[in-house]
């Protein structure tokens, strides 16, 4: 009789390893080389993962971001990827197309003054109880969905934001919209405390007033408020467009990178919509975050992008002083082949 022997045994491992590629043939080849491309992701991030390592970062959550459904489930899953990057991760959210909706339902006409909500106490209860009671515990839950780390948070809870009721602007005059506040001190212990511990804390955008009520304040503002406070790295605002535009509506060309006093003189030609998320950007830098961006809230995973790939999305707003965002930490002076 005569012994059969394996190819492992009669030529040793080389001639093993080849009977087994054989085996599996030119489709498994082909799927590991395909492969290699998602190797090229995880090699382009690696310097980033580096340089952000503890930096914190502030997320202005809004837009289709918060509507759309997939979008949604995108959003989570970024914040928990940033939060396992080593990444200190605040999210900060408004709700307006929330709280029309539930006023519709309740037989409420919303009304807008200047682009401010016009907010009674009876309204006020209505932006309270949408912005606490759903959209906050919404976003905390999609986050915890993917680990346990988001913690939810009012502006009222320790007085984390301070307001002063504010009027709105109607051709030059004062007209008195309510409770409608600004921000006028932030005390940030709380979320340091929770940043401090790992979690991410998700912030509604209501503020306790400095005459003992309760106010309705802009998202994008308090995002910047409190990036100021915290030192951070960066303000990430989202919105539903590409970024901020060169010559809107004459051209789509999207401008990707402006310094602080070229915003400044773009303000005033800006459309009312993105009024407020780049006077956010403006707040932020001048209070000394050394980057803002507006990103498209649109763009599935955009804020991986912007963060983790060399090119980007979106307009950048840095300091006039390349050497103010040079010197954050983990902050280049250039956006281009060394962002962000």
């Amino acid at each position: 009789m005569t012994d059969t022997v394996s190819p492992s045994t009669s030529a040793g491992p080389a001639a093993a390893d080849a009977a087994s590629a054989a085996h599996r043939g030119p489709a498994a080849t082909a799927r590991g080389h395909a492969a290699l491309a998602k190797t090229q992701v995880l090699i382009e991030a690696l310097p980033w993962l580096s340089r952000f390592q503890g930096a914190t970062i502030v997320v202005k959550y809004g837009g289709n971001a918060m509507t759309d459904p997939s979008l949604r489930a995108a959003f989570a899953a970024d914040i928990v990827f940033l939060r396992y990057s080593g990444l200190r991760v605040v999210v900060v959210h408004g709700g307006g197309p929330q709280i029309t909706a539930h006023l519709t339902r309740l037989g409420v006409q919303s009304t807008f003054v200047g682009g401010l909500r016009v907010t009674t106490p009876e309204t006020m209860d209505v932006v309270r109880m949408v912005l606490l009671g759903q959209v906050n515990r919404d976003v905390v839950g999609l986050v915890n969905d993917h680990g346990p780390f988001a913690v939810g948070l009012s502006g009222e809870d320790a007085n984390l934001f301070t307001a002063r009721r504010r009027p709105a602007i109607v051709n030059g005059e004062e007209v008195d919209v309510g409770l409608v506040g600004d921000i006028v001190e932030v005390r940030a212990e709380t979320v340091d405390a929770l940043l401090d511990s790992g979690k991410v804390p998700v912030v509604a955008s209501v503020a306790r007033g400095v005459d003992g009520g309760v106010y309705n304040v802009n998202a994008d503002t308090a995002a910047a408020e409190l990036a100021v406070t915290l030192g951070a790295t960066k303000l990430v605002v989202l919105t539903d467009v590409e970024g901020l535009y060169a010559d809107w509506p004459a051209s789509e060309e999207v401008l990707s990178e402006l310094s602080i006093t070229q915003l400044e003189d773009l303000l005033p030609t800006l459309a009312s919509g993105m009024i407020p998320k780049m006077e956010a950007c403006r707040r932020a830098v001048r209070g000394g975050v050394p980057q803002a961006h507006v990103l498209d809230g649109r763009v599935p995973h955009a804020i991986l992008l912007e963060i983790f790939t060399d090119d980007g999305i979106g307009t950048l707003i840095t300091p006039d002083d390349p050497t103010t965002q040079a010197s954050a930490p983990g902050v280049s002076s250039s956006r281009i082949g060394a962002r962000p």
